[in-house]
């Protein structure tokens, strides 16, 4: 293992790499190298402007396999990008061959990784005060029921341009806690239909993983994603581990529509991602206009 230091951050590798062309966009202020996908990222900044590059084409400390094979992902992202425009999705601003490798690199978020591993140790997630997760789950039902709308308008964006949702969970969502804003930095693997399942096991984590995603010659689509969708819905309002209405922290007619989607056979989830979202949005209206006859608010004729 090498340790390595541009600026004022230090990580490791696996050996040596030159990254003398990071100096063209500015100073480092951050490197996320403890992923397992083949890429290493960084945080610049140029006195303007602040950038998210992430790169492939060095040995990085936590991945297993072929930098050649990482680079060619890298490229396939890139497009992913390009084709799916949603104004919570990270932006792309460039991506091409840059010094041995690859890079994408992409206009700076401000917000916390719901799922930053990388700080587990310091902070642990479910319980330490300063965890992102932990922040997120004290919010008000409001902001965390945006964060919702916030995925699943993406999500119909990527069914609509004829993608399926690949290795989406929380650690491809960030949130700024002063602004309430929901950004998502991480569909990498997403994928033209149609798709199969060659793997068995795929990309992912299995908290939001569908029962096809586990099956070699299945095939994923957008009732595949809809699981997802439901997933997400359990990991912000409830308890993703065992999907149950004790840990549900929102009404219950909306735990309802999540657990459909989250059905383990195909055909008992909605078949699109759009209808999940009207069968969400009727049962949010209805639990609207029951708090506001409740409260006397408005009179609902």
């Amino acid at each position: 293992m090498v340790k390595k230091r541009i600026d004022e951050c230090e990580f490791e590798l696996k050996e040596d790499h030159d990254f003398s062309w990071l100096s063209n966009y500015g100073t480092v202020f951050a490197v996320f190298a403890g992923q397992d996908s083949g890429n290493i990222a960084f945080g610049t900044q140029d006195g303007k402007n602040k950038y998210f590059i992430k790169y492939a084409g060095c040995h990085t400390k936590e991945y297993t396999g072929e930098i050649a094979d990482a680079i060619i992902r890298m490229k396939a992202a890139a497009h992913v990008y390009e084709d799916i425009k949603h104004p919570n999705l990270i932006q792309l601003l460039w991506h091409g061959e840059i010094g041995k490798g690859y890079a994408s690199i992409y206009k700076w978020a401000k917000g916390e990784c719901l799922h930053a591993h990388w700080n587990f140790e310091a902070f642990p997630k479910y319980t330490h005060p300063q965890s992102p997760n932990v922040k997120f789950s004290s919010l008000d039902l409001r902001y965390k029921l945006e964060c919702c709308d916030v995925i699943f308008s993406l999500h119909e964006e990527v069914a609509k341009q004829n993608y399926v949702a690949i290795d989406f969970y929380d650690g491809s969502i960030m949130y700024d806690f002063d602004t309430n804003t929901t950004t998502i930095c991480d569909i990498d693997f997403y994928a033209k239909k149609p798709y199969i399942n060659e793997m068995g096991r795929m990309w992912g984590s299995s908290r939001f993983m569908s029962p096809e995603e586990f099956i070699k010659g299945e095939v994923i689509d957008e009732v595949t994603n809809v699981f997802t969708m439901g997933a997400v819905a359990f990991e912000i309002l409830g308890n993703n581990h065992d999907r149950n209405l004790e840990t549900w922290k929102a009404p219950e007619l909306l735990f309802a529509v999540a657990t459909k989607a989250t059905s383990q056979a195909r055909e008992d989830r909605y078949n699109s991602i759009q209808e999940f979202r009207i069968a969400w949005n009727e049962a949010k209206k209805i639990i609207y206009e029951n708090q506001y006859r409740k409260n006397n608010i408005v009179k609902i004729i």
